[in-house]
């Protein structure tokens, strides 16, 4: 069983991913909304909160857990890591990919302010700042949307304006998805972006980077190394990261999402959870 945790319902961009590339798996997602947002509580306060969900989802069953949280990545992964005798998988904010992409020399970061100061980022900035000028900036409200299950319209449009706009304003083309919350805000944000650029004198075309894909792929391959998948379930999965692989690159059809086989668990009010959910794999693929 894979045990897959936000600090809300964020996370399910992630599990999206891993459903689309182990459909066959059983699952147990914990949103631990209660506590949500994880962004301005303290390192200590987060390593704590990941010590209780680990525990859950162990005594549930998995085998294996993704912390499909960039924040909880940042403050605890290193602490439970330790402390845990199970495999983490864990986020981190894909300036590689975004550094490697960019036309204009500028990539921007959306994220939380606890990834922003976490030591994984800090350390991956600063192996591509030579080549390029990263500029940052928190999703100001964005994990309070999702939350909220309000994915678009006039407050949602405003919202990310006011964090995305100071990032084209200093000519980021390249803009990396800090939190698993922000892919629910793709289309505003590629919205958003197309209204900026539409009226400068150059208009260029803005890129979003989601890391949920690279976990997902990774998560395989630690599956497959740990010998958590069986010989066919393996085959099967590592041909569907390549079919998907080439899908993305020809800008074709992904391999379809299944509904999984999942157990939800949620420390506060479920409904934002079961919403999400809902909209994720009540409209497949």
């Amino acid at each position: 069983m894979i045990g897959v945790f936000d600090s809300g319902s964020g996370g399910l961009s992630v599990l999206r991913e891993i459903v689309r590339l182990l459909p066959d798996q059983k699952y147990v997602y914990l949103a631990d909304n209660a506590h949500c947002p994880y962004g301005e509580k303290t390192p200590e306060y987060i390593a704590d909160r990941c010590r209780w969900i680990t525990k859950t989802l162990m005594d549930k069953g998995a085998d294996i857990i993704v912390v499909a949280c960039n924040t909880a990545t940042a403050a605890a992964i290193n602490t439970i890591r330790k402390e845990f005798d199970i495999k983490f998988i864990g986020m981190e904010p894909a300036v590689k990919p975004a550094a490697l992409g960019t036309r204009t020399g500028v990539i921007g970061v959306l994220a939380t302010a606890g990834t922003l100061k976490g030591s994984k980022y800090l350390a991956s900035k600063g192996n591509f700042e030579d080549g390029c000028r990263i500029v940052e900036h928190v999703g100001e409200g964005f994990v309070e949307l999702v939350e909220r299950g309000v994915l678009s319209g006039p407050e949602a449009e405003a919202t990310v304006r006011r964090s995305l706009y100071p990032l084209l304003d200093a000519g980021a083309d390249t803009i990396v998805l800090g939190c698993t919350h922000y892919p629910f805000l793709l289309p505003v944000l590629q919205q958003e972006a197309a209204n900026w650029t539409s009226g400068q004198e150059q208009p260029c075309e803005v890129r979003f980077i989601d890391p949920a894909p690279a976990v997902a792929r990774h998560l395989v391959y630690v599956m497959v190394q740990e010998g958590l998948l069986g010989e066919r379930q393996a085959t099967k999965a590592l041909a569907t990261v390549v079919a998907a692989e080439e899908a993305r690159a020809l800008g074709q059809p992904l391999p379809p999402i299944v509904r999984p086989e999942i157990e939800h668990i949620s420390t506060g009010d479920p409904s934002g959870l079961q919403n999400l959910f809902s909209l994720i794999f009540d409209n497949l693929n």
